[in-house]
C-alpha cells in the first residue's frame, strides 16, 4: 500500500514538473511526506 502511494505521487510530481502545474507546490509537499514516510519505514525495519 505505501509503495503504490509512493509511486503514484511520483507519477503525478513528475507530471506536474513536465506541465508546470503543480497545484502550488502541493504535490510536491505530498512527495516529501511520502518519502519522510518510506525512510521511517526502512530505519524501523518494518515490513508491510
Amino acid at each position: 500500500m505505501l509503495y503504490g502511494l509512493i509511486l503514484v505521487l511520483v507519477v503525478l510530481w513528475a507530471l506536474g514538473l513536465a506541465t508546470s502545474y503543480t497545484l502550488g507546490g502541493l504535490i510536491h509537499i505530498l512527495l516529501v511526506v511520502a518519502l519522510v514516510i518510506f525512510v521511517m519505514n526502512l530505519i524501523s525495519g518494518r515490513r508491510a
